[in-house]
């Protein structure tokens, strides 16, 4: 097996990370997802298997019984986020960089783990008034829940140093071209118009 290198992407919650992953992963065949597992409802939008691996507390809680993780966290009461040691391997079997998704706890125990085959890049969101609008944009929270991830965001910022690189998310399109220039520079991938 083929052992890759890591592009750990985190964020607040309304930071941004999952939209710049979906950009890079359409960018660079290079790379795959590690789909992590969680306890959350799925959203409209989700699809299990390919978002998530959406599990119950009690079937999350046995895969920590057998050891099946490689970082997980519980983030809220019953509410679990966890990245799968099967899927590392899944990944670089098929000669796959891996693109991790996860909070700044997870992130920072795998960049511990891995160290300089790990790049850790945290999304920052020009300021907590944006995740909030970005949040209630998502029409996805109840009151409760925004309260509870709005606490967790001012906490989460605080982390931001702690990571290889931060990447500002105010101008999409912007974020996305560094997003780029941060991965090509990361896996020694060099685009056509810079061999021309």
């Amino acid at each position: 097996m083929k052992v890759g290198k890591m592009i750990v992407l985190t964020a607040p919650s309304g930071g941004g990370k999952t939209t710049i992953k979906k950009h890079l992963l359409a960018e660079y065949d290079e790379l795959g997802f590690s789909i992590s597992v969680t306890t959350r409802k799925i959203r409209p939008t989700e699809t299990d298997g390919k978002d998530y691996y959406f599990k119950s507390a009690e079937e999350f809680r046995t895969l920590i019984d057998n050891d099946a993780f490689l970082e997980w966290e519980e983030v809220y009461i019953d509410q679990f986020y966890g990245t799968l040691k099967s899927e590392v391997d899944r990944l670089w079997a098929i000669g796959k960089h891996i693109v991790f998704d996860v909070d700044v706890h997870g992130a920072k125990r795998i960049k511990k783990m891995y160290g300089d085959k790990c790049l850790s890049i945290f999304i920052r969101p020009p300021s907590v008034q944006v995740i909030i609008e970005r949040l209630k944009g998502r029409k996805t929270e109840t009151a409760e829940s925004l309260a509870k991830r709005v606490k967790r965001v001012e906490k989460e910022m605080s982390f931001e140093h702690e990571f290889d690189k931060v990447l500002i998310n105010d101008l999409l399109s912007v974020a996305f071209k560094e997003a780029e220039n941060l991965v090509e520079s990361f896996l020694e991938i060099y685009s056509s118009s810079e061999e021309e």
